[in-house]
């Protein structure tokens, strides 16, 4: 086995059962017994990459709009997002969410990678949009949430001006094809398990305990659950 547990996550900091999924696995993380063996790689995906945010944008509308729903269902989904939320210690406020494009977003946390805080940043970037309703499209925004969790500022906006890191959040994207993602959040355990969706922890630690078990490298992806469980795609968020 690889002296580390590597674990890749797709997921869209769009989607609220990423953020969700984020506080399970690291709920999973702290019942299991080696933490010190993990590694977390967060990957690229993007659920809706052609979107144009307008000033009159809403939560409520844009789902409804979006899946060609009406007005009740997009509130009913908002409603339950929100409670699971809440059951895994997480406030959303979509009333207040800036709906943008998670694009440069994105290319912001290929940079933190590269300076081993994406984890970190992944975090603010959850919390400033599904939380204290932040435009993570905005400059500024990620600039400074980019230097909150230690990275140089001439750095940070050196990369946000430019098309930095473009070619890997594309990279990551067509990976996630190429492996048949259907949604996010999306688990990828050693090369070798996936979990797809907000499982619940138990499922996650059954995982752990099982790559950690059978200890050896397999290149063939095995999907562990039938169903993708909380996640969101490109008909909406289940």
């Amino acid at each position: 086995m690889e002296n580390k547990l590597k674990i890749q996550i797709w997921s869209d900091i769009m989607c609220p059962y990423c953020y969700i999924g984020k506080r399970r696995i690291e709920g999973a993380l702290a019942q299991f017994g080696h933490q010190e063996t993990i590694e977390i790689e967060w990957k690229s995906f993007q659920l809706d990459a052609n979107f144009i945010a307008s000033p009159d944008d809403n939560t409520i509308d844009h789902l409804a709009e979006k899946y060609r729903k009406d007005r009740e269902w997009a509130k009913e989904m908002v409603a339950n997002m929100t409670e699971n939320a809440k059951n895994s210690g997480l406030d959303f406020h979509f009333e207040k969410a800036v709906l943008a494009n998670s694009y440069n977003a994105h290319r912001l946390l290929h940079l933190a990678k590269k300076n081993n805080l994406s984890n970190e940043l992944k975090e603010l970037l959850f919390k400033a949009y599904l939380t204290d309703g932040k435009d993570i499209n905005d400059l500024t925004v990620l600039s400074t949430l980019g230097q909150e969790v230690g990275m140089d500022k001439e750095l940070v906006e050196g990369v946000l001006n430019s098309d930095g890191y473009g070619d890997a959040v594309k990279q990551d994207i067509m990976m996630a094809q190429q492996i048949g993602v259907q949604g996010v959040p999306f688990f990828v355990f050693d090369n070798k398990y996936a979990v797809s969706g907000a499982q619940h922890v138990d499922t996650f630690v059954k995982t752990l305990e099982k790559v950690w078990e059978e200890g050896d490298f397999k290149s063939q992806l095995t999907l562990l659950n039938a169903d993708e469980g909380d996640s969101c795609g490109i008909d909406g968020c289940d």
